[in-house]
């Protein structure tokens, strides 16, 4: 799940003006209506995203981000009209629509038209929006521990970028920003760290990067899988363990990892301020080199 301060805005205002949508076997531009009154996704919420990023003249990691999609919609019971390849090779085609370089959000959408309470697979639909959108500064973000929690694999489809887990992470969102903070730190269901409300969470301490495991309560993200490469090649140790809150307060560096704004540091956990450290920055420079380098 990569939110920074303003996440919301940007794209927003980018939906209505600086936005090219694929539907139905043509572009459109705007921000063109989707859904029915009626359509089972509307009331229903079977509905599933993945998010990628075209910047600098590169796309990182955009063929994992569109396998995923797939998955993601079989795991809602979905059927995607395209495969992973015909999604990635109409995102090259809108991303060669904009001028070389511009930063840009990619996001493969679809959901269901008609079922009861299962979808029809048969009903599936997709539009595939490319986005202008600016990566945000890495001037560090503050975060709070949330009282909403992140749901069980048994009791929520975790293993999908469902749009229906959103709603848990935007009240953890909203609460943080109700207290002043920018991100909301999400607990799993018997109070050991998750994940941020929407990026992936790390720690630096004593040398060494610590990540939750992935215990099914949150998506492993692709960025979040590409810097554990990244840190263990060029020496890091990585562990992926069990965080509590207090490993937090007590952190050398903490930062985050996610499709939106990449690697960003923190620089407040509650009323603890921090600095940018040496590990977080090592990580986006490697995922900037692996970026440029393919």
């Amino acid at each position: 799940m990569g939110k920074q301060s303003g996440k919301t805005s940007e794209l927003g205002d980018a939906q209505q003006s600086r936005a090219l949508h694929f539907i139905d076997g043509k572009w459109v531009d705007g921000n063109p209506l989707l859904l029915g009154a009626w359509s089972h996704a509307t009331w229903m919420g079977a509905a599933v995203f993945d998010g990628a990023r075209a910047f600098e003249g590169v796309t990182p990691d955009l063929e994992l981000h569109c396998q995923r999609t797939i998955r993601s919609a079989q795991a809602l019971g979905l059927h995607s009209p395209l495969t992973a390849g015909e999604i990635e090779e109409i995102l090259r085609d809108g991303i060669a629509r904009y001028p070389r370089g511009t930063p840009l959000y990619l996001r493969p959408f679809l959901w269901s038209e008609d079922g009861f309470m299962a979808p029809d697979p048969a009903s599936t639909r997709i539009a595939i929006s490319v986005v202008e959108s600016p990566l945000p500064e890495p001037k560090g973000f503050s975060a709070s521990v949330s009282k909403w929690r992140r749901p069980s694999p048994e009791t929520a489809p975790t293993d999908a970028k469902a749009v229906c887990l959103y709603a848990q992470a935007g009240r953890a969102s909203a609460e943080a920003r109700a207290r002043g903070f920018d991100e909301a730190v999400m607990l799993d269901p018997i109070g050991n760290v998750a994940e941020f409300s929407s990026a992936n969470l790390w720690i630096a301490k004593e040398g060494a990067a610590h990540t939750p495991a992935a215990n099914g309560t949150f998506l492993s993200g692709i960025t979040r899988q590409r810097v554990i490469k990244l840190l263990r090649a060029a020496g890091i140790e990585v562990f992926e363990r069990t965080l509590t809150p207090r490993d937090l307060i007590e952190a050398d560096e903490i930062f985050s990892t996610g499709n939106y704004g990449k690697v960003m540091p923190a620089s407040r956990i509650e009323e603890r301020h921090l600095q940018p450290g040496p590990i977080c920055t090592l990580a986006r420079q490697l995922y900037w080199e692996f970026a440029h380098a393919k």
